[in-house]
């Protein structure tokens, strides 16, 4: 396995808390990872980006610049900015509840998910990252559900386990959307 992930939005859009998941989750399954935050100084509401590798292999660089096999993409810009970034045969998830328009690419797979239609019907409008973790997990494989579940408890703590029935919802309604 070596998967190099980006993951952007806006600040307050749970990028980088998806991102701490994503390589908790290859920590507790005994993976190399890294986690690179990358983000403007205005936090909620600025840009924000992060670089998630986890690999089988040690990894000689925390940097993904054009060589991303997957991107998980929040908003517009997100997908203007690192549309590109991928591989070819990668993947791009693609939040269509505010992102109307479409990848210009034919050599990747593209999973379009309306993640804060989902999240909304959950009844809680900040799962959308979990939403789009979830699509992005069962297209993948990276983590199973269970090692998932465990990283969201080590990242955010024993104060929000009673979120994670609400968070375990949200990442399997993403998968669910993937064919």
């Amino acid at each position: 396995m070596n998967e190099k992930v980006i993951m952007a939005g806006f600040g307050g859009q749970g990028v980088m808390a998806i991102g701490k998941v994503l390589a908790y989750g290859g920590m507790i399954d005994d993976k190399e990872v890294s986690w690179c935050p990358s983000y403007g100084p205005e936090m909620r509401g600025g840009t924000a980006n992060c670089a998630v590798m986890v690999s089988d292999t040690p990894i000689g660089s925390p940097l993904i610049t054009d060589n991303a096999t997957s991107a998980i993409i929040m908003n517009l810009p997100s997908l203007a900015k690192f549309e590109n970034d991928v591989v070819s045969g990668g993947k791009i998830f693609v939040n269509s509840s505010l992102i109307d328009a479409k990848v210009q690419r034919t050599d990747v797979e593209v999973y379009y998910i309306p993640a804060n239609d989902i999240a909304q019907e959950l009844g809680n409008a900040k799962t959308a990252n979990m939403v789009m973790l979830g699509a992005y997990l069962k297209a993948t494989e990276t983590l199973s559900m269970d090692t998932t579940l465990k990283a969201f408890l080590k990242v955010f703590g024993e104060n929000k386990k009673k979120f994670l029935p609400l968070n375990e919802s949200a990442l399997r309604a993403g998968g669910e959307k993937i064919k």
